[in-house]
Order: structure tokens, then sequence, then C-alpha cells
């Protein structure tokens, strides 16, 4: 179900997007607002997002190889690094250059470059604009937020994205959130420029969206970086990989017991388990299937299981 909900968000993101990045684009070459050319590129990046997502997902299907013998189910948390790295390159980096760039032509102009904004009869295109693409990313955000509710349990927002082992939703939400304050802070810039005739806070606007994604990749980067060097389950699954185990007869105690995501759906567990001395080959071999056939019922992610039997010692 989870998969299937990240799927949903990412399609809905990706559509969004698409639609919202060809009219921001067109209320650019209208009007020349920086804002919306940031707000523009944001978009497309968005759009080239979603697209990575959905080519992660597809290739982590891929069965195991003789060289990738545990199977393909990181690329999902590859995919989404990448899509860190766009987002802040391509999203905050380019609108933090278009500030900068607008703020020097403002700045060597006294204020009123030629062809600007003010002087455009379409001034108002990118407000009508700026308020459909509210209402087109809030219907995004909606979907993301209800396919969350779904897989997030009792966990908070934040913990959530701190914690999910599915990378989609996070991403998502993130983006989501970024896209609806990029378009606050580009109406604010689009805005106050026309009540005022002041172009500086068109300026005002397009740093604070690049600041905004920037700190939006970071925070990206450093949760799907966590993923993708490898995260243990947490801890309500080990506790319940423990329990099986401790409840099956001829295992007496866990030694230790270490598990490792090998993709969303996808976990490994390795334990050291201490047998009784007396007990014969068979009679371990038989716990340990026991054990295997236990862990699956209380995990069913828990595709390889790799128990080291040891003798009980003091």
């Amino acid at each position: 179900m989870s998969t299937e909900g990240s799927t949903k968000a990412v399609v809905a993101a990706l559509l969004a997007n698409t639609g919202i990045a060809a009219t921001k684009f067109l209320a650019f070459l209208l009007t020349g607002a920086s804002s919306m050319l940031a707000e523009a590129i944001h978009s497309v990046a968005d759009s080239g997002n979603q697209g990575l997502l959905l080519l992660g997902g597809r290739q982590a299907r891929r069965r195991p190889t003789a060289a990738h013998p545990f199977g393909y189910g990181r690329e999902r948390y590859l995919y989404a690094f990448v899509v860190s790295i766009v987002l802040f390159s391509v999203g905050g980096l380019f609108a933090l250059y278009e500030a900068y760039h607008k703020a020097h032509e403002l700045h060597a102009t006294h204020g009123h470059p030629e062809d600007s904004l003010l002087d455009s009869r379409w001034a108002w295109v990118p407000i009508v604009v700026l308020l459909a693409a509210i209402v087109m990313e809030a219907l995004s955000f909606r979907t993301a937020i209800r396919e969350t509710s779904h897989v997030k349990g009792d966990a908070s927002y934040v913990e959530f994205v701190r914690r999910a082992k599915e990378p989609e939703l996070p991403v998502i939400l993130l983006e989501d959130l970024a896209a609806l304050c990029g378009l606050v802070f580009a109406l604010f810039g689009v805005g106050l420029s026309l009540l005022t005739d002041n172009l500086w806070f068109d300026v005002i606007g397009t740093a604070l969206i690049g600041l905004l994604l920037v700190a939006v990749a970071v925070v990206l980067a450093i949760e799907t970086k966590s993923l993708l060097i490898g995260e243990s389950a947490s801890a309500t699954v080990e506790r319940r990989i423990a329990s099986a185990l401790e409840g099956v007869d001829g295992i007496e105690r866990i030694v230790h017991l270490k598990t490792m995501h090998l993709g969303p759906d996808e976990l490994l567990v390795a334990a050291k388990i201490a047998v009784p001395a007396a007990d014969s080959a068979a009679e371990v071999a038989r716990a340990i299937d026991a054990a295997e056939s236990s862990i699956r019922a209380a995990e069913p992610i828990a595709r390889l299981i790799y128990l080291e039997p040891d003798i009980a010692r003091t």
C-alpha cells in the first residue's frame, strides 16, 4: 500500500508541476518578472525530480543478479538523493543567481530597467498564474498528505520525514510544501512590486525562493544519504523481531541482532542466537527454520534472514 500511495502522490505532483511550469514560463515571457522565472525553473526541476522518483521505483523492482545478489531496492534511495542535488542546483542556486542578476540590473539602471514588469501591459498575468498555481499545488499537496496519513501511523509529519524508509512520500511532501511557500514568496514579490512600483520586492521574492529551495534540498540530502548508506529497522520493528526469536523453542537467548534496509520493502536480518549445548545439529536446524518462519510472520518485509547459532555461555 505504501508503494502504491507513493506512486499516486508522485504522479499527482508530476502532472501539477508540468502544467504549472508552462504557465509560469508564459507569464515570465510576457512580463520579465524574475520571481516568475525562478518559479518556472523550480517547477521544471520538480517535474524532473518526480520523473526521477518514478524511474527509481521502476529500477528498484529488477530481480537480483549474481553481481547484485541483494537486489536493487536501494535504487529508490539513490534517485531520491539525486533529486536533492537537482533541487539544490537547478532550483535553489538558479533562483539565487537570478536574484543577484536582477539586483545588479536594478542597481545599474537606478531601479528603472527597460521593458520591466512595471511597463508591461501583461502585468496582471503573473498574479493570475500564481493564484492558479497555488490552487494546483494545494491539490497536489493534499494528495501527498492523504497518502502519507495511511502509512505514518501516530508519528508527526516531521518524525515521518526523518524516519520513513520510503523516500518518495517525504520528498513529495517537502517539495510540495516548498512549492507552496515559493508561490507565496513570488506572489509577495510581484504583488508588492506592482503596488509600490518598486522592483526590489521582486528581487527579494526571488532570493527567498532560492534560500527556501536550498534549505529543503539540504534536508532531503541529509535524510536520503542516511537511507542510502544503510539504515536499521525502526526500534518497534526490531522489538517485534526479537520477540519472534525469543518465542521459538530451542533458542535460549539472542546474543546480538542487526538489521538493515535493502530497500523500503526489503529488510536484512542477521542475528547470533544461543542454543542449548546438548542439542544435535538436526535440532538446531529445526530451531533456525522455526525462527525464520516466526520472524517472517512478525515482519513480512524481512526477506533475507541469517541466523548464526552459538552455544550459550555465561
